[in-house]
Formats: structure tokens, C-alpha cells, sequence
């Protein structure tokens, strides 16, 4: 192993154990999408502007990737983990207090800030496990990241309708400082894979943004795709409390649960990068998603049809976003070993920036053009990813002559501490 590669042996139960604190973590993201209509009631506001309690816990969570997540080549995982997972308790419980609309949106920018402890989980993980097995452990963390987005909606929608929209907030707070104690007492120590200053590391996911076109095809793949993802979550508890269905949190929660059944793919989609690489998966996901918002536009016919239509579009969504998702982290992550945490932050910046705006745009069409306008976003977000796709597939094979006699490149080196 590499003296730049964290010193750290993981385990099946610590991989797990990692798996549930990312789908805790990942949960405090999407948990407001089932309640923004309660949180519209209970604060008595627009149900557009309570929408914006989802938009800035995305742009919180964009912001901390960008300012937090670097830290993980800098600093020793445990104690950056554990005090993150503080943080993001303190935020919940201040949410859970809130009797303003303006105190819930800057307490969701904190959480959202705070919990990007998946995002420094999953580049740590990747480098503690052969190449060969990237893609199944990457998958294994992403599926309990997965089963957090999935059981956060049901969860927050059903526990609202019983006890309130400030119930959520406060067992996400209880879960955020148990795993900080059991993190703090289990996981392994790390050391750092760099020794730049904080400010080195903050430009450097730029510099890798701008050198490194396999990571800027991966941000556009995938920012595309969590964006029609955004728009279409954010705005199906519009369209449920509306005129149409007339229901409450505790359907979105539902059609969350139902989606469950894309937990299981994650793992799938890792083992199928590990036999055959990232590009095929990525295009069976963006065609997938495409294909998604087809059976989505049913939900505008309401009644029982409308619901089953609903549920297995937003499975399909699911399964799109986050098996796309693996393949494009396998990707990222192969590019530069010792730099993991400053491409996952270039990578995970771009893919919420796109679901911040996919989110807020998404009610904006849906206020203007309805579900069916939703749908059409969906399926141009989706369509800009096809299109780069078939770009980098014709620019293969216009250069696969010049590739083949082109020089060896230069693996990435940090540069010398100053």
C-alpha cells in the first residue's frame, strides 16, 4: 500500500456499519421532501416557499461537500466523522424547535452542511479495498445510502401525519449522536493521505475539474440525472396534497417505501462495473431515467392508475440515479488514489448544485405547467446526459488510432507541501 493510502483494514461489519451511517446521513436531505406541506401548514406559508426548506438543505449539503469534504485527505477520519454527526444533531434539534419559516431554512443550510459524512465515507472506503472490488463496496455503501433516501420519505411522511412535522427532526437528531458515540468507540484510525493547507486543498477540486476529463464527464452524467430526480421528488408532495389525489405526507412516504426494491440494485450495478467498467452502466441509467417520466405522466390521471403509475416511475428514477451513481464514483475515484476526497468533492459539489437546481426548478414548473411540465424537465435533464454520452462514444472512435499510439499519462502527485 501506498504511504499516501489510509492505513485502515475494513470489515464486513464495519462496511455495514458505515453503510448505515451514510443512509442516516443521506436521510436528513430528503426526509423534508414528504413534509414541505405540513411544514406549509404548521408555519402557516406558501407551500412554494415551504418548498424552499428542501432547496436549502441541498444547498447546504452542495456547500459543505465543497468546504468539508476535502478535509478527509487532510485530517483523520474518526474525529472529523464523530464531529460532523455532533453537528448535524445540534442543526436537526434547532430545526425541530423552529417557529419561523426563515430559522427552519438557515437551520436546514447548517444540516445540510454537516451531514456530508457519506461523502467522506465513501472515498475513504474505496481506498481501503482492491481496484476489483471498488465497484462492490462502492455499491454496498451506496445501497445503504439508498435505503436512507427510501426509508427517510416514508419515515418523516408517516411519523408527521401521526405526531407533527417536527417529530422528524428530532429522531434524526437522536440517530445523528448515537452514531457519533458509536463511530467514536469502533472505527478504526486513519492517517491522512496529504499534508496541504486548507486552502490548497479548496482549489484543488477546481484544478481537478479542469484537468481531468473523465471527472467532468462523470459530474455532467450525473448532475443531470440528480436533478430530474430532484425535480420530480420535490415535486410529487405537490401533486399529492393537491387537487388531484388531495393526501397527505404519509402517501409520498409510501411510494418512498415502494421504492425500497432499488436498494438491491446498487450492489448489482457495483459487481457489473467491476466485470465490465462504468460507460455501459451509465448509459443503460440515462436511457432508464428517459424512460422513467413515460410512465410518470400517468400520474396525472389520478385515482388508483395514477398512484401505481407514480410508484413505479419513481421506482425506475431511483434505480437511474443511484446505479449511475456507482459507476460513476468507480470512475472518479480511479483517477487520482491519493487525492479521492478533493474528486469526490469536485464530483458530489456538481451532482447537488444540479439537484438544487433540479429541485427548484421543479416546482416552478410544476406551478406553471403541472405534472406533465415536471415529466418533460425530467426527460430533458436526462437527454443533455445522453447527448455528452454519445459525444464521448464518437470522440472514441474518431481518436481510438491517435489513442492507441498516444503516450502513457502521468499518474496524479500532490505538489509539494509549502
Amino acid at each position: 500500500m501506498s504511504r499516501h493510502e489510509p492505513e485502515i483494514q475494513l470489515g464486513r461489519g464495519m462496511i455495514l456499519l458505515l453503510a448505515v451511517t451514510c443512509g442516516v446521513g443521506v436521510a436528513n436531505i430528503y426526509f423534508p421532501q414528504a413534509i414541505s406541506p405540513l411544514i406549509a401548514s404548521g408555519l402557516h406559508v406558501s407551500p412554494d416557499s415551504a418548498a424552499m426548506v428542501v432547496t436549502a438543505v441541498q444547498f447546504g449539503y452542495a456547500a459543505g461537500i465543497f468546504l468539508l469534504v476535502p478535509l478527509g485527505d487532510r485530517r483523520r477520519h474518526r474525529p472529523l466523522i464523530v464531529t460532523l454527526l455532533i453537528l448535524t444533531g445540534l442543526g436537526l434539534a434547532v430545526a425541530s424547535t423552529a417557529a419561523a419559516l426563515p430559522v427552519l431554512i438557515t437551520a436546514s443550510a447548517v444540516i445540510g452542511l454537516a451531514t456530508v459524512v457519506p461523502q467522506i465515507i465513501i472515498p475513504m472506503a474505496a481506498g481501503s479495498v482492491a481496484e476489483n472490488r471498488r465497484g462492490t463496496v462502492i455499491g454496498t455503501l451506496l445501497g445503504g445510502l439508498l435505503t436512507g433516501i427510501v426509508l427517510a420519505r416514508t419515515f418523516s411522511g408517516t411519523l408527521s401525519a401521526w405526531s407533527g412535522w417536527r417529530a422528524p427532526y428530532l429522531i434524526a437528531a437522536a440517530l445523528a449522536f448515537l452514531l457519533a458515540a458509536v463511530l467514536a468507540a469502533t472505527m478504526p484510525a486513519t492517517s491522512p493521505s496529504s499534508q496541504q493547507r486548507y486552502a490548497v486543498l479548496l482549489a484543488e477540486p477546481l484544478r481537478l475539474l479542469r484537468t481531468e476529463p473523465e471527472l467532468r464527464r462523470s459530474c455532467v452524467y450525473q448532475a443531470a440525472l440528480f436533478a430530474g430526480f430532484s425535480a420530480a421528488w420535490t415535486s410529487l408532495a405537490l401533486l399529492i396534497s393537491g387537487p388531484v389525489y388531495k393526501l397527505g405526507g404519509q402517501t409520498v412516504g409510501l411510494i418512498g417505501l415502494i421504492g425500497a426494491g432499488s436498494v438491491f440494485c446498487t450492489p448489482l450495478a457495483g459487481r457489473w462495473v467491476d466485470r465490465r467498467g462504468s460507460d455501459p452502466v451509465n448509459l443503460v441509467c440515462i436511457v432508464g431515467s428517459i424512460m422513467a417520466t413515460v410512465v410518470l405522466l400517468g400520474g396525472d390521471l389520478g385515482g388508483a392508475f395514477g398512484l401505481v403509475a407514480l410508484a413505479a416511475g419513481m421506482l425506475f428514477v431511483d434505480i437511474a440515479m443511484q446505479c449511475s451513481q456507482v459507476a460513476n464514483q468507480v470512475r472518479v475515484f480511479a483517477v487520482a488514489p491519493t487525492a479521492r476526497s478533493r474528486l469526490n468533492t469536485a464530483y458530489m459539489t456538481c451532482c447537488f448544485l444540479g439537484s438544487t437546481v433540479g429541485s427548484w426548478l421543479g416546482v416552478r414548473v410544476y406551478v406553471h405547467l403541472g405534472w406533465a411540465g415536471v415529466c418533460g424537465l425530467v426527460s430533458i435533464f436526462a437527454g443533455l446526459a445522453l447527448v455528452r454520452h454519445l459525444l464521448h462514444v464518437a470522440a472514441q472512435r474518431r481518436h481510438v488510432v491517435k489513442a492507441i499510439g498516444s503516450p502513457v499519462r502521468a499518474p496524479y502527485r500532490d505538489p509539494p507541501p509549502e
